[in-house]
């Protein structure tokens, strides 16, 4: 489950992690008088479940209470990839000197929360990732300690943080930790962990996902959620009976089994493309079921080709290509599907696609390499 940042700082504090004060508003009006209780200069965040927000404009300064306004009336009503933004943080700004990144996720390889640290923290961190590795220090944590404060120290000081910060960044660390686990979230971020020009150490933004498996232990939080608000597409999948999450790419998507979608998105990523979404048709679906979840898939204005990997049982192949002939009166114009099967009635279902004119892949490999370059043909 998604949290906003206002959310996450709240129980960042509850574990006395230092964060900005401020609060939430949903009218310029409120934002003003917020600014004003504060007194100074302020930061309008909007406050929505995606990344990005300062570069889309979601982040703006206000030197005075009108200011503050005039600021909170550009964000409130903006559109940030597809969510719009119905209330903003409004916090005290800092003089950051120095920004850092901490985060814990789970790990799949250790099978356990896996702690990260970089001195380059900032909104470019998944480029330091990707570009400079070795300025991540990880480590896993013992779930039968916990994340010990000596342990924390040296991760920090490991990252190369300066040793004035060591101390405080430490302690906001295993503080950190603690949240995690106790909070059941699968993902906890502070990035940047700010250094400002008076020496201090906090939290200038926040980020936190509750496992949705934990949630009837934090009834608090489950409270929290704003499903429809998360992202359209999803709240109306799951509205439709189907299993769609939202991802960031121009491939849409579709297969059956959990494992064969992340298998297929893996395969999709190896040969160059990014993938648009992960969608589960689920054992035993109908060709109507294929049709909806085709229609469905390219409704997102960022799919431009759909790849269909089904491994024929329970679904049969032939179920799936009337699914997808029935759908391609429905689809964009010129939109490419490329469709790979396997198993039970997959010899049929390759037949009726042929006939249909549509492609198909004879393996998982081909399949993905023939939607990436059929989307890449679009230009």
């Amino acid at each position: 489950m998604k949290i906003h940042e206002y959310q996450a700082k709240l129980i960042l504090a509850r574990y006395g992690i230092p964060v900005q004060p401020g609060r939430v508003a949903y009218t310029p009006e409120e934002a003003e008088i917020i600014a004003r209780e504060l007194g100074g200069p302020v930061v309008i965040k909007a406050q929505v479940y995606v990344g990005g927000r300062g570069k889309a404009g979601g982040i703006q300064f206000g030197d005075t209470p009108a200011e503050a306004k005039a600021a909170a009336a550009k964000v409130i009503g903006m559109n940030i990839k597809g969510l719009v933004v119905e209330k903003v943080l409004v916090t005290s700004k800092v003089d950051i000197k120095e920004e850092y990144y901490l985060g814990i996720i789970l790990d799949r390889q250790t099978q356990a929360p896996v702690v990260m640290v970089s001195k380059a923290g900032g909104i470019d961190i998944e480029e330091v990732a990707a570009t400079t590795p070795e300025k991540i220090i990880k480590q896993p944590i013992d779930m039968r300690w916990g994340l010990r404060p000596f342990e924390a120290r040296d991760i920090v000081a490991r990252a190369g943080l300066p040793h004035q910060t060591i101390g405080a960044a430490g302690a906001i660390l295993s503080a950190l930790s603690k949240a995690f686990i106790e909070c059941d979230a699968s993902l906890a971020e502070i990035n940047p962990l700010a250094l400002t020009a008076d020496g201090k150490v906090q939290a200038a933004d926040a980020k936190i996902l509750i496992d949705d498996n934990g949630l009837f232990r934090q009834k608090e939080y489950a409270a929290w959620a704003e499903t429809e608000e998360s992202n359209p597409l999803e709240y109306e999948a799951k509205q439709a009976g189907l299993t769609y999450v939202k991802l960031d790419g121009d491939v849409g998507i579709i297969g059956n089994g959990a494992g064969l979608v992340m298998t297929t998105l893996d395969m999709v990523a190896r040969v160059g493309g990014k993938p648009a979404n992960f969608l589960d048709i689920g054992g035993g679906a109908r060709a109507e079921t294929m049709y909806k979840a085709l229609t469905f898939v390219a409704r997102d204005p960022q799919v431009k080709g759909i790849l269909v990997n089904i491994f024929g049982g329970i679904t049969r192949g032939e179920e799936v290509a009337k699914g997808v002939i029935m759908a391609q009166a429905e689809l964009p114009k010129g939109m490419p599907i490329v469709v790979r099967l396997s198993g039970t009635g997959s010899e049929e279902g390759k037949a009726l696609l042929k006939d249909a004119g549509l492609d198909w892949g004879k393996d998982m490999r081909e399949a993905a390499q023939k939607i990436v370059a059929a989307i890449n043909a679009l230009g």
